[in-house]
């Protein structure tokens, strides 16, 4: 047995107390998705003026909460993954799976600020920033901070919809992929509750895209938002096995069930959402997070480069 399947079993008590819920839903034409706006998502672009109201001390980077002048409350994130983060949930959502919408704003004020704990040269000591993302908090969303969840063991293990997941962590070279396992910094999975009775009432779903579109080959070298080494990496990025399961090039935190083992069948299922995204979408919503004219080129080129081999890796009859 290996060893996630001996986890899997001595927390089975654990998984029967986890509420049913979704980890995809159906998106309908990813092609007619706006990647430079909300791709669907019931919420607009953060409007300043930006109220400061307190530092999250969550996570790695520097983070606060604002509010807008809507009222929409936002989580701002500095630092380094603030790039790829505001645009690899653009992708997850065209291809049916959960993310809270984040948007890239290249420059503004926090009013009444008050100093933070965790400094960045983004933000400066009167409010000003640059570079920011903003996370939407939905109110009608509740964070199930007691719950939590494991790839490849239930309530989703095996499923199509949750290798579709695993390719997307592989296509973004995401290395951060922990689950329930994670030791320091603690898990980049999650359940969330709606508060309101519409659509699914609990959602599962992976949240940390920052640790993308870069290199994830070497764990000493690792690269976050660089196109050069992620351009590299998508040649030879996927090949189809005799057995009839995918082999990517990648090295995340975690292996087992990621680089190997995932059936080509489910990932045909998959290209039928992820296939439909256009170079357009790509470009709009790589400028839309930040990108140079010269990066949104050579992400979109890479992306497609991937994309068009797991098109090839998925056809019957292909080794």
């Amino acid at each position: 047995m290996t060893k996630l399947l001996a986890l899997a079993a001595m927390s089975a008590a654990a998984y029967a107390q986890l509420p049913s819920g979704s980890l995809w839903r159906d998106p309908g034409d990813a092609s007619k998705l706006d990647f430079a706006g909300s791709v669907g998502a019931p919420v607009s672009k953060p409007k300043p003026p930006f109220t400061f109201l307190r530092e999250d001390m969550s996570g790695t980077q520097p983070k606060i909460f604002v509010k807008d002048s809507s009222g929409a409350i936002w989580n701002v994130k500095l630092g380094y993954e603030v790039h790829p983060e505001s645009f690899c949930w653009r992708v997850l959502r065209a291809c049916g799976y959960f993310a809270e919408p984040s948007f890239f704003v290249p420059s503004g004020k926090f009013e009444s600020f008050q100093p933070t704990q965790r400094k960045d040269p983004t933000l400066h000591p009167d409010g000003g920033f640059t570079g920011a993302r903003f996370q939407y908090r939905d109110p009608d969303l509740k964070f199930l901070a007691d719950k939590n969840w494991l790839f490849d063991a239930p309530p989703f293990g095996g499923t199509k919809e949750l290798s579709g997941l695993k390719i997307l962590i592989v296509l973004f070279s995401n290395w951060d992929n922990k689950d329930a396992r994670a030791g320091a910094g603690g898990p980049n999975t999650a359940i969330f509750q709606l508060k309101k009775p519409y659509g699914t009432r609990f959602i599962y779903a992976f949240t940390d895209w920052g640790a993308g579109l870069g290199s994830d080959l070497n764990p000493r070298e690792r690269a976050i938002w660089r196109c050069a080494p992620f351009l590299e990496q998508s040649e030879h990025w996927v090949e189809r096995a005799a057995n009839g399961t995918l082999a990517f090039r990648y090295d995340g935190n975690i292996n087992e069930g990621f680089r190997t083992g995932i059936p080509a069948a489910h990932a045909a299922w998959f290209m039928k959402y992820l296939g439909a995204i256009t170079d357009a979408q790509l470009r709009a919503g790589l400028t839309a997070s930040g990108a140079s004219d010269a990066d949104a080129a050579c992400f979109t080129k890479a992306l497609r480069q991937r994309i068009d081999q797991l098109r090839a890796a998925v056809k019957p009859g292909t080794n």
